[in-house]
C-alpha cells in the first residue's frame, strides 16, 4: 500500500476555497496541512491544526513547516511567493520563485512580456508618491493607473485627462496608505504603473502548467464591458462564444505569457483582451481562479477544479481533463456602495430561476463593505449551468435581479436604508 500523499495548502484567512480544498483532500485520502497567516498569538484558535506563517517572511515560516511534502498549492495571490519558496526547500514540483515574483509584480511581468514580443499596452513606472501633476502632463490618454502589487482590480483606475489622472493618483495613494497594504507591499508601493488603455473584450483563461507546457482548462468570456473608470469583474461564462481563431489566439497568447514569466508547474489564471489588432496580455497569476468561482467549472467524470489542482500537485497525470458539455458561468455579486451589510432578500426567488445551480451569499452581518477601487470582495456568487453560454448569462442576470441587499450607512447615527443591487 502506497504512503499517504502530503500536501501543504497556503491560504489567507479570508480564502473562500480553503474548505473546498480540505474536503476534497479528505475524500481523496491526501494528508492536507493548512499554512495560514491568520494568527500568530493564540495556539490553534480555530482547532484545525493550521500552521501559522507570514507570507512576507519566508525564512521563519519555512522553519515552521514539517516536511516532507509531495505537493504544494497556494490559494490567492499573497501566499504564492511563500509557496514557491517552500517548494524549493522541500524539493516539490511547483513554479520557480523568480517566476512567481515576476507574475506578482505588474512591472516585472510587463518587462518579461515585452522581452518575449507579446502584444501589450505601453507602460511606465513613476515614483509614488510623487508629483502627480508632472506625471499627468507627460501621459497620453486614456490611460490606466495601477498599483504594482494589488490584485482583483483593487486600486486600478482609468483616467481620460490630466485632471482625472491627478484625482486617481490621490485616490490610489489613500488606498496604499492603509496599514495592511503598507505592511505587506512596502517595496512595490514606491512606484505606480501607468499604462495605455486597451479597448476590447476581456477574457480569462484557467490552466495548469506541467514542465512549462500550458494545458487550457477553460476560456471564459466576460460579457460585461470593462471600460472603467473602475474594473469590477462580474460575469464569467464558458465555453467562449468567440470564433475558433480568436480563441486559439487567446490561448496561444496565454501560453507565451506563461513561458515568458518562467512558470513551470502549477495552476495559472490569465487575463487578456482582444480587439481588431489581436490578443493583448494583461496578466498571469500563479494560482487558480479566486473566490468560489472554481465552483463554475465541472469536468467530465464529476471532477472539480480543486480536485484537478490537488492531483496535479502530487504529480498525477490530469492531461485528459475536459469540461463537461454543458455551458456554465458565475456571477460575482458586486458591492453597490460602501456600507455595513445587514441582510438580503429574494434568495429563494434567485435560486428558482431556470439554469441557476446555486446562490451563495458570502457577506456576513455587520461586515463593512467597500466597492472598487478601495474594496476587494463581493457580496456573494451566483452559479448557472445550461445548454448554451447565452442561456447561462441570461440566468445569471435574471437571478441577480431577484436579490435586494440591505446595507446600513457606515455612520451609526444615521438611519439604515435599503439599496437595490445596482
Amino acid at each position: 500500500m502506497s504512503a499517504q500523499k502530503r500536501i501543504v495548502l497556503f491560504a489567507a484567512t479570508t480564502g473562500y476555497q480553503v474548505r473546498v480544498f480540505a474536503d476534497v483532500a479528505q475524500r481523496l485520502g491526501f494528508d492536507l496541512t493548512l499554512a495560514t497567516d491568520r494568527c500568530h498569538v493564540l495556539d490553534d484558535p480555530w482547532g484545525d491544526h493550521a500552521v501559522a506563517v507570514r507570507f512576507d517572511k519566508p525564512g521563519p515560516s519555512l522553519k515552521a513547516l514539517q516536511g516532507p511534502f509531495d505537493g504544494i498549492v497556494a490559494v490567492g495571490d499573497r501566499p504564492t511567493l511563500l509557496a514557491a519558496a517552500a517548494a524549493e526547500r522541500f524539493g516539490v514540483r511547483y513554479h520557480p520563485v523568480r517566476a512567481v515574483e515576476a507574475a506578482a509584480d505588474k512591472f516585472l511581468a510587463r518587462e518579461r512580456f515585452r522581452a518575449a514580443g507579446l502584444r501589450l499596452p505601453s507602460y511606465r513606472r513613476i515614483p509614488f508618491p510623487g508629483d502627480a501633476a508632472a506625471a499627468a502632463a507627460t501621459t497620453s490618454y486614456p490611460c490606466v493607473l495601477k498599483p504594482l502589487g494589488l490584485s482583483a482590480s483593487r486600486g486600478v483606475i482609468r483616467a481620460d485627462s490630466p485632471e482625472e489622472f491627478v484625482a486617481a493618483f490621490k485616490r490610489i495613494r489613500s488606498i496604499l496608505e492603509q496599514p495592511d497594504i503598507v505592511r505587506r507591499r512596502a517595496a512595490q508601493n514606491q512606484f505606480l504603473q501607468v499604462e495605455s488603455y486597451i479597448p476590447g473584450s476581456e477574457y480569462a483563461l484557467e490552466g495548469l502548467v506541467t514542465n512549462g507546457r500550458l494545458q487550457t482548462l477553460a476560456l471564459f468570456d466576460k460579457p460585461d464591458p470593462l471600460e472603467g473608470p473602475f474594473f469590477e469583474e462580474t460575469i464569467y461564462v464558458t465555453p467562449s462564444r468567440e470564433p475558433g481563431e480568436v480563441q486559439n489566439e487567446l490561448i496561444e497568447t496565454a501560453a507565451l505569457a506563461v513561458e515568458a514569466l518562467g512558470l513551470t508547474d502549477g495552476p495559472v489564471h490569465a487575463e487578456m483582451r482582444h480587439n481588431d489588432q489581436g490578443a493583448w496580455i494583461l496578466e498571469v497569476a500563479a494560482r487558480p481562479i479566486g473566490g468560489l468561482c472554481a465552483k463554475a467549472l465541472q469536468f467530465r467524470g464529476g471532477m472539480g477544479l480543486e480536485e484537478l489542482v490537488l492531483r496535479h500537485s502530487v504529480g498525477e497525470d490530469v492531461s485528459g481533463a475536459a469540461l463537461s458539455e454543458e455551458a456554465s458561468g458565475v456571477m460575482m455579486i458586486p458591492i453597490p456602495r460602501e456600507g455595513i451589510y445587514e441582510s438580503v432578500s429574494g434568495v429563494e426567488e434567485a435560486k428558482a430561476v431556470a439554469g441557476i445551480e446555486d446562490v451563495i451569499i458570502t457577506a456576513k452581518e455587520g461586515q463593512k463593505l467597500l466597492p472598487l477601487p478601495e474594496g476587494s470582495s463581493y457580496l456573494g456568487f451566483l452559479f448557472a449551468r445550461a445548454d448554451s453560454p447565452e442561456a447561462v448569462e441570461t440566468a445569471l442576470r435574471q437571478s441577480h435581479a431577484k436579490l435586494e441587499f440591505q446595507l446600513a450607512t457606515t455612520l451609526p447615527v444615521l438611519r439604515a436604508h435599503a439599496v437595490r443591487r445596482r
